[in-house]
């Protein structure tokens, strides 16, 4: 039996609702193997980071030439990356390997809003990994850190996703969950979230509903290893971005209390209604 293979590369979440656990629980329950890549060990829980120790650059690359060599994964999802040194060490193992599609989420902070890269290695993050992917998976935060400019209207989310695939990547997805609600929506009581997939030809609306949860740990990394699950799997970008965004709406609408703080996603709500 030929199965889907996927590699994530990123840090590992102690609580266990983000990073490496989240993509390994993603790329599980989307039908994909996965194999992984600890770029650094973060002790954290539902409400913050309170250690961060990155693996050293040589390791990483060690881990990579590992699982490039003998696993051959049909797609690589990176995630945390802590500083520059490692952002090299992966770009260059990429460079080395046969081409292989990637998603890449430029994670900056996590949801509790502590740091998970660097500050000065956005720009090594830009010059050495956005030519090497297939898509990007900014949020709005991290968009404005990489632009340089303040996101509020649909100019400002196009002008952004021109300008970031213009660092190279081949196509950008701009997720808008953090951008704020239209008063007309509010008033309304009811808003959807709207995602920007530029190609760099064409832009898409990725529309879902925007569900009312504190079960939100981890959403970044699970969309984005739920899209490249969907690539694993031979689908094209605009297809493997609708099947991973209708995957997380249900993950976020089946959550349920983990912890004190802000708790994950439910990965695996398909098999697991009625137990919780």
């Amino acid at each position: 039996m030929l199965v889907p293979k996927a590699l994530t590369i990123a840090g590992s979440d102690s609580g266990g609702g983000a990073g490496i656990q989240a993509d390994l629980k993603t790329f599980a329950a989307c039908g994909v193997y996965g194999c992984s890549v600890i770029t650094a060990i973060t002790a954290q829980n539902t409400q913050q980071v309170t250690g961060v120790e990155p693996v050293s650059p040589d390791m990483v690359r060690k881990q990579l030439e590992a699982v490039l060599s003998d696993i051959r994964p049909d797609v690589v999802k990176t995630g945390m990356l802590a500083n520059a040194a490692i952002i090299g060490a992966v770009a260059s193992a990429l460079s080395e390997a046969r081409r292989i599609p990637l998603v890449l989420d430029p994670v900056m902070l996590s949801k509790s809003g502590d740091a998970l890269l660097e500050p000065h290695a956005a720009a090594t993050l830009r010059k050495q990994l956005f030519p090497l992917a297939d898509l990007i998976t900014p949020n709005v935060p991290e968009a404005e850190v990489l632009t340089g400019k303040t996101l509020r209207s649909d100019e400002d989310f196009q002008e952004a996703a021109r300008q970031l695939h213009n660092m190279g990547a081949r196509a950008v997805l701009l997720k808008g969950g953090h951008r704020p609600k239209l008063q007309a929506e509010a008033d309304l009581g009811r808003s959807e979230v709207i995602d920007l997939l530029y190609d760099g030809q064409e832009f898409h609306s990725i529309r879902g509903p925007w569900v009312n949860t504190r079960h939100t740990h981890g959403t970044g990394c699970t969309l984005a290893s739920a899209i490249a699950a969907g690539l694993a799997q031979g689908l094209e970008l605009h297809t493997a971005v609708l099947q991973a965004r209708t995957y997380l709406t249900k993950a976020l609408e089946a959550g349920f209390p983990v912890g004190q703080g802000l708790s994950p996603v439910h990965h695996f709500h398909h098999w697991w209604t009625g137990n919780h």
